[in-house]
Formats: structure tokens, sequence, C-alpha cells
């Protein structure tokens, strides 16, 4: 009887709980989406902190070890930490300018035993994940004959079967991930989101937020398959689009709002436009039939809002200023720019804030946070990180 009451307990346990890893940009699927189940911010505690160094990148979370990347002295360095004590495994260095801004804006992202980061002089480094050895290096950004953006390149590398998609050029540049080897590339005006995949009529199309708009491209060619021209002031188009079913989202902030598009015939067709949301370079999240973002710029007033995916109409908005957002277990965890996190249930009924937890980090929190096995990752653009405990 003991027995068979202690396999019971554990799958009960093992239904309420399920930890997952977060080993590239965006998280598994790459639309900031969890399937983590089982945390809870009500004993919430800070497990380890440590310092980075200057910079924006998020962390990639895979088999007990965090990556990501800050800069220190004229120098990026890329940092692999255990992901239970924080303690340093390994850290890669190389030169890279820093501009205004400090820091890189990419995220270091895993496959296998392979790293891939990207600087924000637009260099695409493969490293050993395990060692953290550089396996190749390659000057993306000069290959593609390209300038570089005016707050550097913040494309984070998108993996696609053999190939590393990264928004360089005016319609994105693909590397073979295995030799770094230029596949294909454009030459143009990239801006900062990281590339999205679209899977339609068994082929991958690449979507790529350049400074002229949306661009998507044979991901195997590098071929033009259609455009919607989007500007912005400075060219900035910082939120990755969103891909739901045949439709593509995109939001950009400086006023503009965003945009639902079809692309259902093959050629991209405006549903509707409003400015309900106008994200900066927050990229927002899609869950059973509703979108949720941040509409808003840094440093000022913004609002946390749920619009309807269908037709564009706002459910509910609650201010809660600039920040970042994803979600797990139907609910959203976003962290403020000052950095408060907040959990708040994903429903399009009303703002139903579950959680709030200080993460004692201070201004600016603008990088997404992340969470993994039981722990939001937290970071400011001074490079502090905090390993938040919500297991239990």
């Amino acid at each position: 009887m003991k027995h068979w009451a202690a396999l019971l307990l554990a799958g009960l346990v093992a239904d309420q709980v399920r930890a997952d890893d977060w080993p590239v940009w965006r998280g598994p699927e790459q639309n900031g989406i969890s399937a983590e189940t089982g945390w809870s911010m009500r004993a919430a505690s800070v497990k380890w902190t440590v310092e980075l160094g200057d910079g924006y990148s998020s962390v990639s979370v895979k088999n007990g070890k965090v990556y990501s990347a800050g800069h220190v002295d004229g120098l990026d360095i890329v940092y692999c930490l255990n992901a239970g004590s924080g303690k340093e495994a390994w850290r890669y260095s190389y030169p890279c300018s820093t501009g205004s801004f400090k820091g890189p804006r990419a995220t270091p992202i895993v496959e296998d035993e392979r790293l891939y980061m990207v600087s924000r002089d637009g260099e695409v480094f493969c490293l050993n994940a395990d060692s953290g050895k550089l396996v190749w290096k390659t000057e993306a950004l000069k290959e593609s004959g390209s300038n570089n953006s005016k707050w550097g390149i913040a494309s984070s590398a998108v993996i696609a079967g053999d190939l590393l998609l990264v928004n360089i050029g005016d319609h994105g540049t693909a590397l073979d991930k295995n030799s770094g080897k230029v596949a294909w590339a454009s030459k143009g005006d990239q801006s900062y989101a990281s590339p999205v995949i679209m899977e339609r009529k068994g082929k991958s199309v690449g979507l790529f937020f350049t400074a002229a708009g949306l661009e998507l491209a044979d991901v195997r060619t590098g071929k033009k398959v259609d455009s919607y021209e989007w500007k912005t002031s400075w060219d900035v188009n910082g939120a990755d689009p969103m891909v739901i079913g045949e439709r593509i989202f995109i939001t950009s902030g400086y006023g503009h709002g965003c945009a639902m598009l079809d692309f259902a015939s093959g050629s991209l067709k405006k549903v509707w436009e409003n400015k309900l949301i106008q994200s900066q370079f927050s990229s927002c999240i899609y869950l059973d039939g509703y979108i949720y973002g941040i509409d808003g710029q840094t440093k000022n007033k913004g609002s946390l809002r749920c619009i309807s995916a269908e037709d564009g109409s706002e459910k509910w908005s609650t201010k809660i200023g600039f920040g970042s957002l994803i979600a797990a277990d139907g609910k959203l965890i976003v962290l403020d720019e000052r950095g408060s996190l907040y959990v708040v249930q994903a429903a399009p009924e009303k703002y139903d804030e579950l959680a709030r937890f200080e993460t004692g980090l201070k201004q600016l929190c603008w990088t997404s946070p992340v969470l993994a096995d039981g722990t939001v990752y937290c970071r400011n653009d001074k490079g502090t990180l905090v390993a938040v405990d919500v297991s239990k």
C-alpha cells in the first residue's frame, strides 16, 4: 500500500509541476510562452544575483546552465552560469564598440552543444556551450555589405534547420550554422527585431521587421516573398512580428501603432490597424484569441493592454509604465522598467493581478524576463542579473 501511495503522490506532483528550459530568444516556441507549470510568485525569493556588465541581453537556459552577455572595459563577454548558484562556469570575450546605451542587445541561444551570439557590430560567434571555446566567427554585417543601425545590431540569432537567421540587411542574412559561411545575404537597412519563422504550404518563410517595414523571404534561398511598408521615427521596428495562424501581427512605437496582416493568399493584406498597442521594442504575447502587450515608450507612462486578435478592439488596460512580458500556465509575467515583477491572469474579461514581487533591481529594466525550471530571471541595463525562485 505504501508503494502504491508513493507512486500516486509522485504522479500527482508530476501532473502539477512541469519544468521547461528556455534555450533560445523568446522561448522554446519562440513566441514568449513557456510550457512550465506549478510555479508561483506568492512565496518568491531571490536565489542569487550576479553582475554581467552593461547591456540588454536576456538569458537562455538549458540543462542547468544560464547563458547571457554584458560589456566590461571595451569587451563584450558571453557568460555561462550554474542555474542553481549563479557561479560562473566559463566566459568568452571579444572587443566590441559601445555607442550610446552600452552593451550587447542580442541574447545567446543554445542548440545541442553549440551557442550562437550576435554582437552589436554584426559579428556572429559560435561557441562550444560546454567549454566556451570558439568554433567559428563570421562578420555577417560586413559580408552583407550593409551599414550598422544607429543603436547597433539587436537581432538574436534564430535557428532554421541547418541555417542561422539574423536581421541584417533589408530582408535578412542566413549563415550555415555548422561552418558560419554565408548562405545568402541582403544589403540594406535592418531594424532591431529578431527574425520570426512562419511555416506555409511546406515552406519556411522568414519574417524580418526592417527599417522599411515587414519583409518576407524564403528561408532556404533568401528570395523576397512579399513586403509591407511600416516606417517609424528613427527606423525603429523593435518588437518581433507575431505569427497567428495565417496572419501576422506587427507593432511599433513613436506614435505608429499596430496592425494585423493576412497572408493566407500568399500576399500581405491589412485586416485592421489601430494605435492601441504602440510597442517601442517589447514583443507581445498571443493567447487564446487575444493579444497582450505594452503600449508606450521607455521612461514614460505606459500601459499593459489586452486587445482582440480578431478585430483589434480593446478589452482592458492598466497603467504600469514601460516594461516587457512573457507568459506561462495561462498567466502573464511582466517586468516593468523599475524592476517590479507582476503576475497577471491572461484573460480578456479584466485586469487581474495575482501577485507582485520587487526584484531589487533599479532602472532601467528593458530586458525581457525569462521563466525556466522554477526560476524567473530579470536584469537591468547595468548588468545586474537576479534569479527569483518561484518553484514553491
